[in-house]
């Protein structure tokens, strides 16, 4: 197995101090948004045999499993994050298998560059994600009720809302949606910068469940994500409680830490909170117009002390173990990929010690044991 070292992505959303907090480190005064471990190709973990992605495409059968190259094909299929939200994420959705294979063909058609800002579709593959809070983990996650969001506007007192209040009253929820979502996006911009100060001051002075918003405005003051993002649920995850994120679903990550793990995408299209490129009418064909609860999710038991967050997606299966003191060794091989993460206490597997923070990859069919005291998550693949 390898030992990864691990690029740490400084966007400006990133808290200052969580990873350094949990590396055991000092921070740097810089943001440290994300640590991507994997071998996407934006910053693929070093090894001592080279990059993950060098290493997997010299021999993709050895390092996945002959199983895993024929179902997904010769890359890793998933990459695994630490994610460190000091300020909100932007407002967005991703896409599907057929729209994306469909919306990259269409811009490789027109000849729009994959490095353009205004570029929708860098890849043909979808991105359906998972988040797990290891600290209290502040989001957005899907529509609310229509009427329920129709309430929590209605309650700012701020008469420019008052349409959307009658629009999400008067449709079918996915027209009502769809409809409120249209107009907030495509609102003149002048008109749309004094609602949302309006908004922002009314969620200051009210608080309570107003609060996140009034903290969005702050970062993005007169966004129109700011009104889009009211229309969502509003969701607190305690340390070990996670989201799944499918296509078409509105979210935003707001604050706190988390392990994150995705399909091997980078397609993305936004609603706010943003200065990137929003392509409206793309968006709202993406978007699903359906109100639900956001889904919290928790580990289930597996064999051998594995606690599982079940998805319905097969690139990739998050699981943890949670080792007290004294806890016999758990034999982890399996005939696919993994990499394993420590997020707590100190564990060996292998040769390798790991602390908060680090982690291996294990090629398919690698005898893997992991003990000590300590949590590991372990990021592998469905077959």
């Amino acid at each position: 197995m390898d030992r990864l070292d691990n690029t740490v992505r400084p966007y400006a959303w990133g808290s200052t101090t969580a990873i350094p907090r949990l590396l055991g480190t000092e921070p740097t005064g810089e943001p440290q948004a994300e640590m991507w471990m994997g071998a996407h190709p934006g910053a693929p973990s070093r090894t001592g045999r080279g990059t993950l992605a060098e290493v997997v495409d010299a021999d993709p059968e050895r390092e996945l499993g002959a199983a895993t190259v024929a179902k997904f094909g010769p890359r890793l299929p998933f990459l695994l994050k630490l994610l460190a939200a000091g300020s909100p994420l932007s407002l967005q959705v991703h896409p599907d298998l057929t729209q994306a294979r469909a919306g990259y063909e269409d811009e490789e058609r027109r000849g729009v560059p994959v490095t353009a800002p205004h570029r929708n579709y860098k890849d043909t593959n979808h991105k359906p994600e998972l988040i797990c809070a290891l600290t209290e983990f502040d989001g957005l996650c899907g529509f609310r009720d229509p009427l329920r969001a129709a309430e929590l506007l209605d309650g700012l007192g701020v008469d420019s809302l008052k349409p959307y209040v009658d629009l999400l009253h008067a449709s079918p929820e996915e027209a009502a949606l769809r409809e409120v979502l249209t107009a907030v996006l495509t609102a003149d911009p002048d008109e749309m910068a004094r609602t949302v100060t309006e908004t922002a001051a009314a969620c200051d002075r009210l608080g309570g469940d107003y609060a996140p918003y009034a903290g969005i405005a702050h970062h993005y003051p007169g966004d129109p994500g700011v009104i889009a993002a009211m229309l969502l649920n509003h969701v607190t995850l305690q340390p070990g409680e996670a989201l799944y994120l499918g296509a078409g679903v509105p979210h935003a990550y707001l604050d706190g830490l988390g392990v994150e793990i995705m399909a091997n995408s980078d397609n993305v299209l936004r609603c706010g909170l943003t200065p990137k490129h929003v392509d409206v009418p793309e968006l709202l064909r993406i978007v699903r117009f359906e109100a639900a609860d956001p889904g919290v999710l928790r580990p289930e038991a597996g064999p051998d002390d594995e606690e599982v967050y079940e998805t319905p997606t097969d690139e990739f299966r998050l699981s943890r173990y949670v080792l007290p003191e004294g806890a016999p060794a758990h034999d982890l091989t399996l005939d696919a990929p993994q990499i394993l993460l420590c997020t707590a206490g100190a564990v060996r597997t292998g040769e390798h010690e790991l602390t908060p923070g680090h982690s291996v990859f294990v090629p398919a069919g690698e005898k893997a044991e992991v003990s000590g005291t300590g949590t590991v998550f372990r990021a592998t693949v469905v077959l």
